[in-house]
């Protein structure tokens, strides 16, 4: 029998020869035996988990999607942003466009000589030669001073002489040593 030399140095049996046990005693077989164990139940979704299994191409395609979330979510905020502005612009614009209209009915009426008639003598109170314009501001009330009297409509004298009263007031100003609570009002005559 020829044997061959492996590189590792130990002999290595040619083609066509079997390795036969050089050991005399006979080989033991251990059994073990196996005993079933009773796991806890799992729930559906911890089911679903443990059966999910990722290959490469799922790597890659979550990561494909991952990076395209990433890249557009900026583009996203924006394009909302502009479609909130857009909105925004157009409630101005119909806004605007109702405004126009007011004054457009403005111009049509301003062309009017009646209307214009009308307002000259509404704003402006002027009236045509050899009219009468009789102005009445709030005819319904009467008018009553603090402690409830009526006001005349008569022209009245002041009782009071006002420039004496105003220099007692400056001459005892400037001459007294009282505080203003001490200081009484001057004496009407």
């Amino acid at each position: 029998m020829a044997r061959m030399k492996s590189p590792r140095g130990n002999p290595r049996p040619a083609q066509g020869q079997r390795k036969t046990s050089t050991n005399k005693t006979p080989q033991r077989q251990t059994l073990r035996s196996r005993v079933a164990v009773a796991l806890p139940e799992e729930s559906a979704p911890g089911q679903w988990l443990r059966s999910i299994r990722l290959s490469g191409f799922t790597f890659v395609m979550l990561s494909l999607l991952v990076l395209t979330i990433v890249v557009l979510a900026p583009s996203l905020r924006t394009l909302v942003e502009q479609q909130q502005q857009l909105a925004e612009l157009r409630a101005s614009v119909e806004l605007h466009e109702q405004t126009v209209g007011e004054l457009e009915d403005d111009i049509v009426r301003w062309e009017d000589p009646a209307y214009i008639e009308a307002q000259a003598r509404d704003r402006l109170v002027y009236v045509f030669p050899g009219d009468y314009t009789y102005l009445v501001i709030d005819d319904t009330t009467t008018v009553t001073t603090e402690d409830g009297a009526p006001i005349s409509d008569d022209i009245q004298t002041t009782r009071i002489d006002w420039v004496a009263s105003l220099l007692s007031s400056i001459v005892t100003a400037g001459t007294t040593d009282k505080t203003a609570e001490q200081l009484e009002a001057p004496a009407q005559q």
